[in-house]
């Protein structure tokens, strides 16, 4: 909210063009052109402003509530759901939502094996910390030392963060061992120092299959960083929380934390989660509640022998959605890079190039895929051009891999030799 420099003044005096407005503006169901935003709210006004004069400036409100706040209150909002959205610094989910994220999100993250959701939940929690938001990383499946790890691997240097208290892990996972200082003296000496710096920065769950300490430890984390529209929230996997508990228990509880996270706090969260149609199981049915989904895919059929991770926002409530699919991979201090693929060569607008084969570019791609109209990447499978596959120049050989007999003929000249 911004400043305001002087607080309207009082109600006009009936009669005058001010009440008179205020009088026509009743929710009558009837439409007018848009006058401008509230100077309030920041919302457009539909109809008639509600006006108040003040030092010979006159303030236009959308309605009685937003006058009397404005009296009331020092500042007055900038922007009118700005604060409410969120971008989330991965490239392709930006793309598909260029409104941004709803900070009251609960987003699923569905995944299959092999498409690296963890690493980009790491990069969802290092855009938010470069952002100067605090994080909260829920595991399930990993202990804290391989969480830091997960950034390290990604060229992310989170330890700062986790030093500031920044970035803050939830570890619902080392109540499995039964002697942890045994797991901790098998450490090699980067580990054990990993695990150093986290230990400072994570609340264990003594027992996460109780729901109410479960509960009240995000709760603790969540009040001691004040993350009140401010933050995110990530969780490893739901699939793991669920094999934990009861799926009636289950849903509730995550029911119980999306109201009590997202709709009251106003901080997203990200959920993993393994969910297939085949098995009936936790969290098959959870589509319903959460606000937004997306998935990744792993597919096989753009490129012949190879496995493209491919993901798309499906839903998100609330805001512009493009649900298209963007193929990506992952590159280390980069994070998420999106892949394009295409039919045809790298650049069709070059000279058609000639290969050892004597297939030109024009001809199309040397793979089966481009032959059998998938798409390919465009990327050369055989050796750069004007090389041998054995590294020498294309120019030192005929097309049969010998040398020119005339050329032969002159250097055993030069030798000395006889014809």
């Amino acid at each position: 909210m911004a400043e305001q420099p002087n607080a309207p003044a009082d109600d006009p005096p009936a009669g005058t063009d001010a009440a008179q407005a205020t009088a026509r503006h009743g929710g009558q169901g009837q439409p007018a052109p848009e006058t401008g935003r509230c100077d309030f709210c920041r919302l457009p006004i539909p109809g008639a402003p509600v006006t108040a004069e003040y030092d010979g400036e006159q303030y236009a409100y959308c309605c009685e509530s937003c006058r009397e706040s404005a009296r009331t209150h020092e500042k007055v909002f900038t922007q009118y759901h700005g604060f409410r959205r969120v971008p989330t610094g991965v490239a392709p989910l930006d793309e598909s939502l260029p409104q941004g994220v709803p900070r009251n999100s609960f987003v699923l993250l569905t995944d299959l094996a092999g498409t690296r959701t963890e690493a980009i939940q790491a990069e969802l929690v290092w855009r938010a910390l470069l952002r100067g938001e605090p994080a909260v990383y829920v595991s399930f499946l990993e202990p804290p030392m391989s969480v830091v790890q997960e950034f390290v691997t990604l060229d992310w240097n989170v330890l700062p963060y986790l030093e500031s208290g920044q970035l803050q892990i939830l570890d619902c996972f080392t109540y499995r061992l039964e002697n942890r200082e045994r797991m901790y003296d098998r450490l090699n000496e980067w580990n054990a120092f990993l695990s150093d710096v986290a230990a400072e920065a994570t609340t264990q769950v003594r027992d996460p299959t109780e729901l109410g300490e479960l509960s009240n430890r995000i709760d603790g984390v969540l009040e001691a960083r004040e993350m009140e529209d401010r933050g995110i929230v990530v969780v490893d996997s739901l699939t793991e929380f669920g094999a934990l508990v009861q799926p009636v228990k289950a849903y509730a509880f995550l029911k119980d934390v999306r109201a009590e996270v997202c709709k009251s706090r106003f901080v997203p969260i990200y959920a993993g989660a393994t969910v297939t149609g085949e098995d009936q199981q936790f969290p098959h049915d959870l589509n319903y509640m959460v606000d937004g989904i997306v998935e990744l895919n792993l597919n096989e059929e753009l490129i012949e022998g190879s496995l493209v991770k491919q993901i798309r926002v499906r839903k998100m409530s609330g805001v512009l959605t493009l649900p298209k699919w963007v193929s990506y991979e992952y590159t280390a201090g980069e994070g998420i890079v999106t892949v394009d693929l295409r039919e045809g060569p790298p650049d069709e607008d070059a000279p058609a190039a000639q290969d050892g084969a004597g297939q030109t570019a024009s001809d199309g791609p040397r793979s089966d895929a481009g032959q059998n109209g998938a798409v390919s990447t465009g990327y050369s499978q055989g050796p750069p051009v004007g090389q041998t596959a054995e590294g020498g120049s294309a120019d030192d050989q005929s097309p049969d891999g010998n040398r020119d007999a005339e050329e032969a003929t002159e250097d055993d000249t030069a030798d000395g030799g006889t014809e």
